[in-house]
């Protein structure tokens, strides 16, 4: 194949694919809607299976599912025939895939369902199939007629996988709108990884208790300097009298008041009486965000009284993996 061969190879694939997600774009129907709101109502689990490549879609269905709050996990049909069967109860539900709606190895944890009452839903572009007449509710997909495969013999599963796997990620952000679900709670799920990184809150990572570098007003920088030094942040708190932050004096502010008698001064001479703050519930990437903005890299945090809690340090960040 020539390279514009290849191009036009891709530009076909991208095509028939894309066709088939405009026809389910028309079609979403109230079954979609019932789907949603039986799984949104469910005591139990999503059950998903499925055999072949509809079974490695369902294995990402059940993952994505699982990690926005919808409890999930994936059956295969051969197993499930040896035993597996026993994982479901009368409170789940089972969404089992099949283009052709007649995967034989499907049959057994159909007629489970039908034989103890548990929610079947079928993702299938053939309604009038054993899958398709078994069901509970049908999810559609488009048939190879409406939207052929990709396959240049219209057989090898491309198109309607893709299919299947919108319908599962269409599934799943509706049942996520439903359930409010937050960044926190996403965090919950995804602790690991650049995406658990990403989520982490301030309070999580920053300097707390006898590590926060504070000092009173009215102290002398002589004595402000050692604190400075031991607690190796790069900058001090001012607090007043009843411990609320009045000011901030970082290692630049010592810089910009280098004279002979900066020593003698008191920290209220030297701190700058209006510095950057936030609060602990902060995720880390905003803190970061700030960091870049005003060209600081350290924050204090503070609690609704405007005291300190605690310290966030551009180093923080990077140990966290959030910078």
């Amino acid at each position: 194949m020539t390279p514009e061969e290849i191009k036009e190879s891709a530009v076909h694939t991208l095509n028939a694919e894309k066709k088939a997600l405009e026809l389910m774009i028309q079609n979403v129907d109230d079954n979609f809607v019932k789907a949603v709101q039986k799984i949104f109502s469910l005591k139990g689990r999503v059950i998903v299976s499925g055999m072949g490549k509809p079974g490695h879609i369902g294995k990402k269905i059940a993952a994505s599912l699982a990690s926005t709050g919808t409890p999930a996990f994936f059956v295969h049909p051969a197993e499930a025939s040896h035993g597996d069967l026993g994982m479901l109860t009368k409170e789940d539900l089972v969404l089992c895939l099949s283009n052709s709606g007649e995967s034989k190895e499907l049959f057994d944890i159909i007629n489970y369902t039908r034989r103890f009452g548990i929610s079947l839903v079928a993702v299938t572009s053939v309604p009038e199939s054993t899958l398709g007449k078994a069901a509970d509710i049908v999810l559609r997909i488009p048939n190879k007629k409406e939207a052929p495969e990709a396959c240049p013999f219209n057989m090898a599963p491309t198109t309607s996988m893709i299919s299947t796997l919108a319908m599962g990620d269409a599934l799943t952000v509706a049942l996520m709108n439903m359930r409010g679900f937050t960044t926190e709670l996403y965090h919950d799920r995804h602790p690991g990884g650049k995406l658990g990184n990403i989520l982490v809150k301030v309070q999580d990572i920053m300097a707390k208790g006898d590590a926060i570098p504070t000092a009173p007003s009215g102290m002398k920088m002589s004595e402000a300097v050692l604190i400075m030094s031991k607690k190796m942040l790069g900058c001090l708190g001012i607090l007043d009298t009843e411990g609320h932050l009045i000011g901030m004096i970082t290692d630049g502010d010592l810089r910009r008041h280098m004279t002979s008698d900066l020593m003698n001064k008191k920290v209220d001479e030297v701190m700058n009486p209006t510095p950057t703050t936030i609060f602990g519930d902060l995720l880390g990437s905003a803190a970061l965000n700030i960091m870049h903005t005003k060209k600081i890299t350290n924050i204090f945090v503070i609690d609704n009284d405007k005291k300190p809690v605690g310290l966030i340090h551009m180093h923080h960040l990077l140990q966290a993996g959030v910078a």
